[in-house]
């Protein structure tokens, strides 16, 4: 399967540069996989969807402010984008523009934050570095660091009323547990008032941890499918998830994850341990058609970039062709696509 056929024409106007002006007001695409059906909603309609027969599992990552701006000593400007955090302050990142740092190269990003340049690493464009700081690292981020909007998002960071706004929107209202860089976007339209509304009509809620990494919005390079490689990104599990999943499951009850993060963590732990548990591991799992998925039912997802591995797993849910019969209606119809723009509710019954 080549990944070519995971590409199509995109708008450069559609993609979103904001957050719709209320979480909840996003538009929503409702796909019937069965009846190939597809109707045309917002996002508060979702309470009208489910029932006391579905049970929710949401991601509560939480991003942490990963993009840092700083200088070298010669004066030039370097962005540093964390990723993953190693032992003894040292931290994975993507430097901007690399060929400007060395192997001791000190870029300062504040008086509370130094970052030394320590090697490059062989995984595409990776660097490994020093953070040089005292005290909490995630609070001095929360100070000098800005939320790390992924590439297709332009901003000029001088912008303090957008960078107000990215702060409290590309993030989830029930964000928990810091570790992301990059939001599980399809939980954005949530708003406190439709969880309270979805319980109240007898949806059971349940959250997993997975941290989102990078590959989360990197395309994917490789000609043939089946020689992408997926970035690995730790989740968690906890025994309350576990045993509301397991439940439910024997009750027959439909299990609706929100994102695809929710849908590599859930699928990934029934693969390595035959069923849902709590646990804390690590996600490498691709999927792409075909795919037989055993825990999920139902997706709500946002719209994904071409070639993208998201866009691939969506496929597998719904099936190629139709996912992009609804990509061609979504254009059509000029929906906001990619982190800050609209949804699809993808409900294969």
């Amino acid at each position: 399967m080549l990944v070519s056929e995971f590409d199509y024409i995109l708008p450069e106007e559609l993609i979103a540069q904001t957050p719709a002006e209320k979480r909840d007001n996003s538009r929503m695409m409702v796909l019937g996989v069965n009846d190939k059906t597809i109707s045309h909603k917002h996002f508060y309609d979702i309470v009208d969807l489910l029932d006391d027969n579905h049970v929710l599992i949401l991601n509560n990552t939480k991003v942490i402010p990963a993009r840092l701006y700083g200088y070298k000593d010669t004066g030039a400007k370097i962005e540093v984008f964390l990723l993953k955090e190693h032992e003894n302050k040292e931290w994975e990142v993507l430097i901007k523009p690399s060929k400007r740092v060395k192997e001791g190269t000190v870029v300062k990003i504040a008086d509370e934050l130094s970052v030394e340049v320590l090697k490059p690493l062989p995984d595409d464009g990776k660097w490994l570095v020093k953070m040089i700081y005292e005290g909490n690292i995630l609070e001095i981020l929360h100070k000098v660091g800005n939320i790390p909007l992924p590439p297709y998002i332009e901003r000029k960071m001088t912008n303090d009323e957008l960078k107000k706004l990215d702060f409290e929107r590309y993030q989830t209202v029930y964000a928990k547990d810091e570790g992301s860089v990059a939001a599980p976007t399809a939980g954005l339209h949530f708003t406190q008032e439709i969880l309270k509304k979805l319980a109240d009509k007898g949806v059971e809620i349940g959250y997993v941890t997975l941290n989102v990494g990078i590959g989360t919005f990197r395309p994917v390079k490789c000609d043939n499918v089946l020689d992408h490689k997926m970035d690995s990104e730790s989740f968690e599990i906890s025994q309350e998830t576990a045993d509301l999943i397991n439940r439910a499951k024997a009750q027959g009850k439909k299990i609706v994850a929100v994102g695809t993060t929710t849908v590599r963590t859930l699928e990934t732990a029934y693969k390595q341990f035959g069923e849902i548990k709590a646990c804390k591991s690590a996600s490498e799992l691709f999927i792409y058609p075909p795919y037989e998925f055993k825990v999920i039912d139902k997706l709500i997802t946002n719209f994904h970039l071409p070639k993208s591995t998201l866009l691939m797993l969506v496929s597998a849910l719904a099936g190629k062709e139709f996912i992009f019969k609804a990509y061609e209606e979504a254009i059509r119809n000029k929906y906001r696509f990619y982190s800050y723009g609209d949804c699809m509710f993808i409900n294969k019954e």
